[in-house]
């Protein structure tokens, strides 16, 4: 505490999963070779768009950006993660609890938006192909992505600006791997509806107006695949969007969950392993599914990374 007219904490104490020493390090090595694969496959990928011509196109240019934001989300959490299984109550600053918890609203946010415009996209792809270069030309993707993160980071600094004003008197210590709104809100000793309010409207209109948006683009899509007169054309159709369909039910599944779980599942022990899920799982996940489901993606993989071994150096272009 410092000396002022109220005590203002200066740190808080994270605890992490208190549990034994066996079973922490066994989660500690699991939980680092997931943060290695999920840091290699976004890597992969970002890098595989970058030097293969034929995926510069807005589909992948969202998918890009898509895996970079899941390379910075891991980032700024499993590391807070993979501490609390090292040591059980790990300290914080105040200023670093804030500046990490900014980070994870932002990229949170920026997530939910960028899924609606990959949807969007699929959207115009599928349902006005024939207009799809005139409606979806790359000036206006580069306008959405950053449409995307600067609505996300926009949320944040709000939701921040409100949560920041908080007074905390102790105690100190949160019940968790990492700064969340949830338990800060709980240790404030001033008055927290204004902040509650403002959480709970910018929550509502970052996932569910671009879950709204999902919903209806993929609403559009079914319709028009079942018009077409072919079960061949109608899964060649279908097949473009499936990897994206299977991002977003994985992670709209898990935030929806986070937000609308039954009040007796409210525990902050529930809140740590229900936080696992969309802060190491769901980005494990997103990669390999769009590695796995796009056969595009993966020729040109295998073009990049084994192009070198098919083709010599000296061999003429």
């Amino acid at each position: 505490m410092k000396n002022s007219s109220s005590a203002h904490v200066e740190e808080f104490v994270l605890v992490g999963f208190p549990t034994s020493p066996l079973l922490q390090l066994f989660l500690f090595a699991l939980f680092f070779a997931i943060y290695l694969l999920t840091s290699l496959e976004n890597a992969l990928i970002i890098s595989t768009i970058w030097l293969t011509p034929s995926l510069r196109r807005p589909m992948y240019f969202f998918l890009a950006h898509l895996s970079f934001l899941e390379l910075w989300y891991i980032n700024v959490t499993v590391p807070r993660l993979l501490g609390a299984f090292l040591m059980q109550d790990g300290k914080v600053s105040y200023i670093g609890c804030m500046t990490q918890l900014y980070f994870f609203i932002a990229l949170a946010c920026t997530e939910c938006v960028l899924l609606a415009v990959m949807a969007y996209d699929r959207y115009l792809a599928i349902c006005e192909p024939l207009r799809y270069p005139s409606l979806m030309p790359p000036s206006l993707a580069t306008r959405l992505a950053a449409a995307s993160w600067g609505s996300g980071f926009f949320s944040s600094m709000m939701k921040l600006l409100f949560i920041s004003r908080l007074s905390y008197c102790g105690p100190n210590i949160i019940n968790h791997f990492f700064c969340d709104i949830s338990p800060l809100l709980n240790l404030t000793c001033s008055d927290k509806e204004q902040a509650e309010l403002v959480d709970f409207l910018l929550a509502l209109v970052m996932i569910l107006l671009p879950l709204l948006a999902v919903v209806s683009s993929y609403a559009a899509i079914i319709v028009t695949v079942l018009k077409i007169p072919t079960a061949r054309g109608r899964h060649k159709a279908f097949s473009t969007c499936t990897s994206h369909l299977a991002v977003v039910v994985i992670y709209y599944s898990s935030t929806l969950f986070t937000y609308a779980r039954p009040r007796a599942m409210y525990t902050f022990n529930h809140n740590k392993i229900i936080s696992v899920l969309y802060t190491v799982i769901v980005p494990f996940l997103n990669p390999a599914i769009y590695c796995l489901r796009n056969q595009e993606v993966k020729d040109a993989f295998r073009k990049t990374m084994l192009g070198r071994c098919h083709y010599p150096r000296h061999a003429p272009d």
